[in-house]
């Protein structure tokens, strides 16, 4: 099993196109640390495992570990985000006759203090602000 995981690191290393040496200096360990892992002197932690996983994101750690999955990983095994409405999406009715229509006015007239503020922008984030209580 020892073979085969420096087997897929070193599909890594070419596939990245990289030396030895750079592969190393990327993933933030020492180069004879590589050396040795490919020279079967050393087998590979696991605080090298994570930081190669964690510093190229389209390698599957269950593909590095264990050979089954994909390499590079597949496009439809990123996490999908899904849009939702926001305020500037939403449609707003002008019917006046409308049931579920207010007055804006008479609303605002409430003796009420707003306890919460939330800004939504374009890019699908937001912002929450609670104003402070004397």
């Amino acid at each position: 099993m020892n073979k085969e995981i420096v087997t897929r690191i070193q599909t890594i290393i070419d596939h990245l196109e990289l030396s030895v040496s750079a592969f190393a200096d990327e993933i933030g360990v020492q180069r004879s640390s590589i050396s040795h892992l490919l020279n079967g002197r050393n087998k590979p932690s696991l605080d090298f495992v994570m930081k190669l996983v964690n510093t190229y994101p389209e390698v599957d750690l269950y593909w590095l570990l264990k050979g089954e999955g994909d390499f590079p990983k597949k496009a439809d095994t990123e996490i999908k985000i899904e849009r939702t409405e926001t305020p500037g999406d939403l449609k707003t009715k002008t019917d006046g006759d409308s049931k579920n229509s207010f007055d804006i006015d008479k609303h605002l007239e409430e003796d009420t203090e707003p306890y919460k503020i939330v800004f939504f922008y374009s890019d699908g984030s937001f912002k929450t602000f609670n104003p402070k209580k004397d």
